[in-house]
């Protein structure tokens, strides 16, 4: 898939996730704030490097502010260009209070930018755990896969595994001990 394909197909996963919400839906709203997490923290990141500590609170900020301000939404308009606009005025709020006058000058961005992003990174932050995770041992990647990655129970995976279920929870523990281990020499 194409960045335009993939722009295209976030831009109409999440309009049609705000408008069920618009219409009273709220799981599909709550669905719609989760997963517009990565993408305001892809962006935020971009942006804000010298400044990490700020990330999240960002993130925050803009989610109250979409809460706030979705009756604003005019369904006709582009969703992408809604978010991007809250996500830049809340980045530009935070660089006035900061006293960072230099960063100001950041150029106006092409808001069919702010979807794409993050699928790239969240792509690349995938293959990099999935190489790490390639250096573990099976007794200690599968569960780690199954639970974290799959999202299965641990009993399903110890009855997948034929592990017991306290050898899974061990197996996951040894390796997510492993992983920040691997991340660390990484660095």
């Amino acid at each position: 898939m194409r960045k335009g394909e993939c722009v295209s197909a976030s831009e109409n996963r999440f309009r049609e996730l705000l408008l069920r919400a618009l219409s009273g839906d709220a799981p599909a709203y709550h669905l719609f704030l989760r997963e517009l997490c990565p993408y305001l923290r892809a962006y935020f990141r971009r942006r804000l490097g010298g400044l990490p500590d700020e990330i999240e609170d960002l993130v925050q900020e803009v989610l109250l502010a979409v809460h706030n301000q979705r009756h604003t939404y005019e369904k006709s308009q582009p969703l992408t260009a809604w978010v991007h606009a809250i996500a830049r005025h809340k980045l530009v709020d935070l660089l006035r209070r900061r006293g960072k006058r230099e960063m100001l000058n950041i150029p106006l961005d092409d808001e069919t930018e702010f979807f794409a992003h993050s699928e790239i990174d969240a792509g690349d932050a995938r293959r990099d755990v999935m190489k790490l995770l390639d250096r573990l041992p099976d007794r200690q990647r599968l569960p780690i896969q199954h639970l974290k990655l799959e999202g299965m129970s641990v009993e399903e995976t110890a009855r997948l595994m034929g592990m017991s279920v306290s050898a899974v929870k061990v197996g996951v523990h040894r390796g997510l001990k492993m992983l920040a281990e691997l991340i660390k020499d990484e660095r």
